[in-house]
């Protein structure tokens, strides 16, 4: 039964839909943030612009003003601007309205509210008193000064009193002392504008400050375009982001979707000879997809071995059992006829057979050997006089090392159990094949400590070196099961000697025969400290 496929149900539960939604996400955050950016830049440069041209205006004012003297009593002979462009008023120090642009009707954000100028609103010098019936009279902050006292501060004071340390020279231009923005109506039009204030003294050496304006409405049509545009742009663009993302993510993940597919297919066929479909390209679903087929080889060859092992190891345990049941059972027929130590012999047998299948189900399941330190010369010399009943003596030859090696311990870390398998393993597989000569050795060699076994057998072909260590593998064929045991202690012997990293070879004797080499790390002090062997008690 195949799985499900993929986000069925779960409509944004795809790498693709995430994936898209992710990349939209951060494209719309990235995309907000630079519009109100650029929206602010923009409402900030054309502010800017209409103050600069506010300026301009005010200075061109201002030179108008400095350049004559004027009547005392008005300055309506003044060439002002369109108002509805620059709306334009001249006023005295203390908030009084001189002259305004023609049709101005309202006007915001210069401090003095005032759009026409009464008769009695003439300047006067610095320092001059105020006429009774003149520039201070009641029509006056009537017309021009009862709102603009409270606006700008000024409360009606006389300018020539306060001002006169600042004021520009006669005929002079002084600094622009204010910016701001505001609103005016202009024939009925309102709008909104960007003011600028400027001190000038004319001839009569009257100071007197002109506000100029100039229009923000092209940085109002400006940021509403830019905004419409972005606010109508912006969806369209996700749009094309998600869409592109989620084909590209798609065209991206549908060799993954092949392999998904193929091994749904394995999983329901229990066929592991299947391999999923490999990309031609160099990515990383590529190597994803290498990487499951060198897994589906292993797992298929971990199979097929489990299964060659479950069959041979079936295979070897029904000849005992076959051979005991016969003697049995002739016994019970004839029990003059039993066979007692033939019975025992095939129990025996059956036993290190047992022993040797448990020992293999523990290494295969990634057993650890325990880190007890012990001394490899010492270990061999028990294991060979415990073999009182080998066919060909064994001799026994310790050195400590030659060269660099010299001097040094012959100590390893592991199980002593397992360890003296592999040795009695080797011992046993040399006691086979000798005519009559076993020699073992054990010393220091290139940083390592060395094991070895030599008869003067015949020797194993080079062709078939690797192959002796396989599980159930006798390459005599024509020796007899019992003489020749079941294959498996080699196998056992290189298994234990890997996890104990260490590696295990044959090669030929001095003499013509085998000779089996066990290598081992050392123990060092420092990283082998002594600890309980789980497996020195059994196997």
């Amino acid at each position: 039964m195949s799985a499900p496929g993929p986000a069925r149900g779960r409509p944004f539960g795809s790498v693709r839909a995430k994936t898209s939604l992710g990349a939209t996400a951060v494209v719309a955050v990235a995309l907000v943030a630079a519009g109100i950016a650029v929206l602010l830049s923009l409402h900030a440069n054309l502010t800017d612009q209409a103050g600069r041209e506010a300026d301009a205006t005010a200075r061109e004012v201002a030179l108008d003003i400095a350049s004559q003297v004027p009547a005392r009593t008005s300055y309506a002979g003044l060439d002002l601007p369109d108002a509805e462009e620059h709306p334009v008023q001249v006023v005295t120090e203390d908030g009084r309205l001189l002259v305004a642009g023609e049709d101005l009707e309202r006007i915001s954000g210069t401090g003095v509210s005032a759009v026409r100028a009464v008769r009695s609103a003439a300047p006067r010098p610095a320092g001059e008193p105020a006429d009774e019936t003149g520039a201070g009279g009641a029509d006056d902050a009537g017309a021009g000064s009862g709102d603009d006292d409270g606006a700008d501060g000024h409360g009606g004071d006389d300018a020539g009193d306060t001002g006169d340390a600042d004021d520009p020279a006669v005929g002079e231009i002084g600094d622009f002392i204010a910016h701001g923005s505001g609103s005016a109506t202009v024939d009925g039009s309102t709008g909104d504008y960007r003011f600028t204030a400027l001190p000038v003294t004319d001839g009569s050496g009257v100071t007197v400050v002109v506000h100029a304006g100039a229009s923000l409405a092209a940085r109002q049509s400006a940021v509403g375009t830019a905004a419409v545009a972005m606010l109508v742009g912006l969806p369209v663009l996700l749009l094309v982001v998600g869409g592109v993302t989620w084909l590209v993510t798609r065209r991206a993940l549908r060799p993954v979707e092949g392999i998904r597919r193929e091994m749904a297919a394995i999983t329901a066929s229990e066929d592991l000879s299947r391999r999923v479909p490999e990309p031609a390209a160099h990515d990383e679903v590529a190597r994803l997809a290498r990487t499951t087929n060198e897994t589906l080889a292993a797992l298929e060859a971990a199979v097929d071995r489990q299964r060659r092992f479950v069959a041979d190891a079936s295979h070897e345990l029904r000849s005992p059992i076959a051979s005991l049941r016969t003697q049995l059972e002739v016994g019970e027929a004839h029990p003059e006829l039993l066979d007692v130590p033939g019975a025992v012999a095939d129990t025996v047998r059956l036993q290190q057979l047992a022993a040797d299948l448990l020992l293999l189900a523990r290494l295969d399941a990634g057993e650890r050997p325990g880190r007890t330190r012990l001394d490899l010369a010492a270990l061999v010399r028990e294991e060979v006089s415990q073999r009182t009943q080998d066919r060909v003596p064994v001799s026994v030859d310790v050195r400590r090392g030659d060269g660099a090696d010299q001097g040094q311990g012959i100590e390893v870390a592991g199980s002593r159990g397992q360890l003296a398998r592999v040795i009695g393993n080797l011992l046993d597989n040399a006691q086979r094949h000798a005519r009559g000569s076993v020699e073992a050795s054990v010393h220091r060699a290139d940083g390592q400590v060395v094991f070895a076994v030599a008869d003067d057998g015949s020797g194993v072909p080079e062709a078939q070196r690797e192959r002796i260590f396989e599980r159930f593998v006798r390459l005599d064929d024509a020796r007899s099961r019992d003489d020749g045991g079941a294959g498996l202690g080699l196998a056992i012997a290189r298994d234990v000697a890997r996890r104990h990293g260490g590696t295990l070879t044959v090669g030929r004797a001095p003499s013509g025969g085998a000779r089996f080499e066990l290598r081992l790390p050392p123990a060092h002090d420092t990283a082998m400290p002594p600890a309980h062997d789980a497996a020195a008690a059994g196997y």
